[in-house]
């Protein structure tokens, strides 16, 4: 099994909320949180969530706070990469605030483009379940930073 650290921004604004784009490496597409894998020697989540969203989204966003931590497994038939084991992602949310930037594409990346998507569309669009966790997290804010699991099938994907 592999296992992930990765952090996730959750960063919402007059009534929209910020996602990326992504591109997958089959050209398969999907709207997930800017957010992505804690890198080797990187400090903390802390630091991973603020250099994503400057990575994937061209922003700059400060941490307002820690919203929770999700764990799932994503059964090695479901994977991206054709022959992977099984995938334990652990997720750590924070809610952030954009303080500047500009909107762009991620250069050299898997991010096509990000957009202020309107709550209300959010359902309707193919996107990652991470999207439904880190907005239930943001709207309950539950004591033990935790959700229950999202179901994928439809336009919710792992």
């Amino acid at each position: 099994m592999d296992r992930r650290l990765a952090a996730y921004a959750v960063c919402i604004k007059d009534g929209r909320v910020l996602l990326a784009h992504a591109v997958g490496p089959g050209g398969e597409r999907t709207w997930p949180l800017p957010g992505g894998e804690v890198e080797h020697a990187e400090d903390n989540p802390f630091d991973a969530v603020i250099r994503e969203v400057a990575e994937e989204t061209g922003l700059e966003a400060v941490v307002e706070r820690l919203l929770g931590v999700d764990s799932r497994v994503i059964p090695a038939g479901e994977r991206r990469r054709p022959g992977a084991p099984e995938l334990q992602n652990v997720g750590v949310f924070y809610r952030v605030r954009v303080t500047g930037g500009r909107l762009r594409p991620e250069p050299n990346g898997d991010t096509a483009e990000s957009v202020w998507t309107p709550l209300p569309e959010v359902a309707r669009l193919r996107r990652s379940s991470l999207v439904d966790i880190g907005l239930d997290l943001a709207r309950t804010l539950p004591p033990s930073g935790h959700v229950d699991p999202v179901p994928v099938g439809g336009p919710v994907q792992h």
